[in-house]
């Protein structure tokens, strides 16, 4: 990460406004960049780009290292001739500004991406190059394998399919050629719409920071492909044990995750050459990387299979710095979030990784509240809050009485030790000096939500943790959220904290 004080804004892609019923690579996508490079931010950070699996979450993906097709941006298609525009007309994609209709991208978007692949030159020299790569022809079978059985979990496959065997996959390869490479198709015009978005980026003088996942999904490629040679799985590719995190303030049963946990012992025989490939790849795609959940690496939490909730599991050593040797010059941020004990912190200090500091939590009346900005200094990202915390001013509503006096009373001392004071009038003034805190933090980098900038509430919230709802990962923002006088506000900030663009 540089060290120079800048900042940036998290929005999803799927949050951005779209026609499509979710955001895309589109118009929509370089008007933000726009809108946050003449803010003057540098700094675009958005959740994985994994496509998404049972529950819409982008943390559980079939697949750790593919691209999220519904992202793919239609009208970039029609530009490119391989689309209509009247082939969009009367195609249900959502109706809802504001929500994601999963459903309609699951049946329908893909419908038009079969079209688009029906005119594409499969014989063109560029595909064909991508093709030999092979980079994504794992995730393209296992698609491939997923529409024959109704898209049902590999579990649930016919008999000969049900376990990897190269032999068979390659007879299916054979015999399915064309639906083998509509899925690579899918991940072709993925990358050529991001690397052109990127590269515009860039232009503006913006940079991306993507997020990679801790764990993988159970139905998913590396599971079928890999089994036991990198989880923790019985000879059947049954699960043993599940990740979760155990009980703390906030959630008395924990939360059980339900991913399959690694098997960290077998990955180090092999120099940890899946996970290498992982991150190494995931930096092809972003400027900067934030690993979820990087506790995780120094000790993770798994809770044999059948247990209701996460409050019987127990702690398991991790690779701990020794994934990381050969990484430490990499750009990377290290979600250092949760159960936060003397490993961790080792972990953290041998990584050197910036690490996160969310002021949602900081003003509780402790002086010793790690999130306090008093009580960090440069190496870290400061966040009003992430996209698992209530939007701040849900949070800051949902306080007692009681608590929100000490909040009022902390943000106060907090603001001052900063040169300003803060306005606790109301929910949303808070919200507007908690982002202001953000930036005169001594934090390299902060970063907020743009649901925190326009103090939405409950509405907006990204994702409950442990929970399957049609709420999570679904929220959007219109085209009018936008405005000039948000971007007067953040403009405003930055430079009088040292963040802004440097022209």
């Amino acid at each position: 990460m540089e060290k120079n004080r800048n900042y940036g804004l998290l929005m999803p892609i799927s949050c951005l406004p779209s026609k499509e019923g979710i955001g895309t690579l589109g118009a929509e996508a370089y008007g933000f960049v726009d809108f946050l490079s003449d803010s003057g931010g540098t700094i675009w950070q958005v959740l994985p780009l994994n496509p998404t699996n049972y529950g819409d979450s982008p943390y559980s993906s079939c697949c750790a290292t593919a691209l999220n097709y519904y992202f793919i941006d239609l009208d970039g298609l029609v530009k490119d001739g391989l689309l209509n525009k009247d082939d969009l007309d009367g195609i249900y994609l959502g109706n809802d500004p504001r929500r994601v209709d999963y459903g309609a991208q699951f049946k329908n978007k893909v419908l038009l991406l079969r079209k688009a692949f029906s005119r594409f030159d499969r014989g063109g020299k560029e595909f064909k190059e991508f093709l030999n790569n092979g980079e994504y022809a794992e995730f393209a079978v296992f698609m491939a394998l997923k529409c024959k059985f109704g898209h049902k979990p590999f579990t649930g496959w016919d008999g000969e399919y049900k376990t990897y065997d190269g032999g068979k996959i390659e007879e299916f390869i054979r015999v399915n050629a064309e639906e083998f490479e509509f899925w690579q198709f899918t991940q072709y015009i993925f990358l050529h719409q991001w690397d052109a978005l990127k590269h515009y980026a860039h232009s503006r003088g913006v940079k991306i920071m993507g997020d990679i996942p801790l764990y993988v999904a159970y139905d998913s490629l590396e599971v079928w492909k890999y089994g036991d040679e990198l989880f923790k799985l019985d000879g059947e590719r049954r699960l043993k044990c599940v990740a979760g995190v155990p009980p703390d303030a906030f959630t008395d049963d924990g939360q059980l995750w339900g991913n399959p946990v690694y098997d960290w012992e077998k990955m180090k025989k092999t120099g940890y050459s899946w996970w290498n490939k992982r991150i190494n790849g995931c930096l092809k795609l972003f400027d900067i990387l934030r690993i979820d959940h990087f506790r995780g690496f120094d000790r993770y939490y798994e809770v044999p299979v059948g247990e209701k909730t996460a409050r019987n599991g127990h702690w398991c050593d991790g690779p701990k710095e020794e994934l990381f040797k050969d990484k430490l010059s990499y750009n990377i941020v290290a979600e250092d979030l949760g159960v936060i004990d003397d490993g961790v912190k080792r972990l953290m200090k041998n990584v050197g990784y910036p690490g996160m500091k969310i002021l949602e939590f900081a003003f509780d009346g402790m002086p010793d509240n790690e999130h306090k900005p008093s009580n960090y200094t440069a190496n870290f990202v400061c966040y009003t809050g992430t996209h698992d915390n209530m939007p701040l001013k849900q949070y800051i509503e949902d306080l007692s009485e009681q608590s929100l006096k000490v909040y009022k009373q902390d943000l106060q001392q907090q603001c001052r030790l900063l040169g300003f004071e803060a306005d606790v009038t109301s929910a949303v003034t808070m919200c507007k000096s908690i982002i202001e805190l953000a930036f005169k933090s001594p934090a390299a980098t902060a970063i907020i939500p743009f649901w925190d900038v326009l103090a939405f509430g409950g509405e907006a919230r990204i994702n409950l943790p442990s929970t399957v709802s049609e709420k999570n990962w679904s929220f959007r923002f219109e085209r009018g959220d936008f405005t000039p006088r948000t971007q007067d506000f953040l403009r405003g900030l930055a430079e009088v904290s040292g963040r802004a663009k440097k022209a």
